[in-house]
């Protein structure tokens, strides 16, 4: 994927989930914040940054927050970016060949991020962006989210009706050693992985190659359940 207008800032602060004040060589100017988790770890004062002018002049700020550089590491923080990655993987064979991908398609109660048919099975992928880590050690989630556990027993389900089931993490940086579920934040996210993981879905994770401009799946990570 591929970011046009990108302009390097500074991180100031951020007054809510939506927006922050980044200082650019021609003043400070607020700025959307194209992920509404807390990145408490990633927003720190000072910490350089990577910012989307917008091509829209209608629109009430000029920006969009998307990389933040953490210890000289480059991590993209924007959140519909894992989909749009992953959807690019899928497509160019990351899964070996597939028939009928197609985004956000319904089960039950759920919309999961992908389907497509695989070796003649119907199948369901969801993803999940990942941007907490410490010495190349990731975890999901970084806060609590009932969503995600949601998702995973909808893929158990899938998985017993007989549909393949995967679950995707997406890590938006470089040089990942490995992830694992955040059971310290959120521990019925990690029992539902683990049941999962039990019951047959694929639980894969990679990182990204990471640019100001683009990002795009990189290296497999191992999942450490």
């Amino acid at each position: 994927m591929y970011y046009p207008n990108m302009v390097p800032g500074r991180f100031l602060d951020r007054p809510n989930r939506f927006i922050a004040h980044i200082e650019f060589p021609e003043g400070v100017e607020v700025c959307h914040v194209k992920n509404t988790g807390r990145c408490r770890e990633l927003l720190t004062v000072g910490a350089p940054v990577w910012c989307q002018r917008s091509a829209n002049p209608a629109r009430k700020t000029k920006y969009d927050l998307i990389a933040v550089e953490k210890n000289g590491l480059l991590i993209n923080m924007d959140s519909q970016a894992p989909n749009i990655a992953a959807g690019e993987w899928l497509a160019a064979g990351g899964l070996g060949p597939l028939t009928d991908l197609k985004p956000e398609q319904r089960f039950e109660n759920s919309r999961f991020d992908f389907a497509f048919t695989r070796q003649g099975q119907p199948c369901f992928l969801e993803v999940k962006g990942v941007t907490l880590e410490d010495g190349g050690h990731c975890a999901f989630p970084d806060a609590p989210t009932e969503r995600g556990a949601k998702h995973i027993h909808e893929l158990i389900r899938a998985k017993e009706q007989g549909y393949g089931a995967y679950l995707l993490f997406v890590i938006q940086m470089a040089g990942a050693k490995s992830i694992r579920p955040n059971d310290a934040t959120d521990p019925a996210f990690g029992a539902a992985l683990r049941e999962a993981h039990a019951a047959g879905v694929e639980i894969l994770a990679y990182d990204c190659r990471v640019t100001p401009e683009t990002m795009e799946l990189a290296e497999k990570v191992p999942v450490c359940l």
